[in-house]
């Protein structure tokens, strides 16, 4: 056994936990893990391993517990929906990876996330928009983000069941909201047409490759457990808030350059990386630079985010002969050979926007229309569970005065 990697008994042994609890850290990317010698074992960094003791033993108050708990922590809440796990993550049980491969809807991930036995999707026809929605996908120059964000709480004043308790309504709500999301996105009304083909068919009429796509893309992003923008979408929830309002919060959450925000500038750098001659010397340049390489690496995937593993297989498959398929592939090897990260789901969304000719606009669009499945089935297990998210702060600023 090399000296800075242990077995798994060895490192479960050292840690004072199950083998599940140590798979559980390798998921939260808290322990790296590699193949063993024997290539049937997997084998756990030993460096992780002492700075995870190191920080139980520092941690053991609940207020420090609590703290780490917000950044790739420990989970902080109980959820039914979703599970990630190295290899890829699950709806309800469901691996993505197999639902977006074998054909799934984004429809079809909506009812598996929500639960319930009807199909809300089928009794929830669609509706011309208000004058003022209209007059907002009207405007070119207001960006999807933008636009979406300004006509959710305006749709909320004439949407049925907006505020409804009964489980069924709240569903039907729901899909409605999801249709209507995809349509502002795309600046287009909504339709009955399955959501991937409104999207594509507006970008792109007749390209049904790109609609097959956008598909797999929707699925993929429809949800990824307790992200930032899922957290504000519960917080908002819990406190009695409608889903309009509440998956508003989760939209403001992924505007954030830290969150939805990667995919735009992984489209900018994948724009930039094909003007070189080499992509490989772009990627050299950059690094010189002390600049990042946006949407590489993902603290939950530390062998490879396994959703842009499909979709960059999936644009070489249906696009086999495009020239630009190689050289974002160059592009890719050029940054795993340079610093051993693998692509994020970010650079496989602004990959498919910039071979089909799309903006980062898209790339973006792609990831809200998909994980607005997630937002809402957030929102509707906080509804269902109940209770107020009211966490507490540690005061570390200038302590009170004594006024005698």
């Amino acid at each position: 056994m090399r000296a800075d990697y242990l077995s798994a008994q060895e490192a479960s042994k050292r840690l004072g936990v199950s083998s599940a609890t140590l798979y559980a850290y390798v998921s939260r990317g808290k322990i790296d893990s590699r193949p063993g010698p024997d290539g049937r074992n997997r084998e756990y960094r030993a460096d992780d391993i002492e700075r995870l003791i190191e920080r139980r033993q520092a941690g053991r108050g609940a207020a420090k517990g609590a703290a780490h708990s917000l950044t790739w922590g420990l989970p902080v809440l109980e959820t039914r929906i979703s599970l990630i796990r190295p290899h890829g993550h699950y709806y309800r049980g469901e691996s993505a990876i197999a639902l977006a491969r074998d054909g799934a809807s984004l429809e079809d991930v909506a009812r598996l996330l929500w639960g319930g036995d009807s199909d809300p999707f089928n009794a929830t026809p669609t509706r011309a928009w208000p004058a003022v929605v209209a007059m907002l996908c009207r405007r070119e120059e207001v960006p999807p983000m933008e636009r979406t964000a300004s006509a959710l709480p305006l749709l909320a004043l004439s949407s049925p069941y907006t505020l409804s308790t009964d489980p069924l309504q709240r569903r039907e709500c729901a899909a409605r909201l999801l249709r209507e999301t995809a349509a502002l996105l795309c600046g287009t009304r909504p339709d009955r047409r399955p959501i991937h083909h409104l999207m594509a068919q507006t970008w792109k009429p007749g390209d049904e490759p790109l609609a097959e796509l956008v598909r797999s893309a929707l699925v993929l992003c429809a949800d990824h457990e307790l992200n930032a923008s899922a957290f504000a979408t519960r917080v908002a929830a819990s406190t009695g808030a409608s889903l309009h309002a509440s998956v508003s919060a989760g939209l403001a959450a992924l505007s954030g350059p830290q969150h939805g925000g990667a995919a735009a500038r992984a489209h900018a750098f994948i724009q930039q990386a094909l003007r070189e001659r080499r992509p490989g010397d772009h990627v050299r340049e950059r690094l010189r630079r002390g600049d990042e390489l946006p949407a590489f690496g993902h603290p939950l995937y530390p062998e490879g985010d396994p959703r842009a593993a499909l979709l960059l297989k999936m644009l070489s498959d249906v696009h086999p002969r495009l020239s630009g398929i190689a050289r974002i592939r160059q592009l890719a090897d050029a940054v795993h050979d340079s610093v051993g990260r693998q692509p994020a789901l970010d650079f496989a969304l602004a990959a498919i926007a910039t071979l089909h000719g799309l903006g980062a606009d898209v790339a973006i669009s792609l990831f809200a229309a998909g994980r607005m499945a997630g937002w809402l089935a957030h929102a509707l297990e906080q509804q269902d569970y109940g209770g107020l998210i009211r966490p507490r702060a540690n005061y570390a600023g200038q302590p009170p005065v004594r006024r005698d």
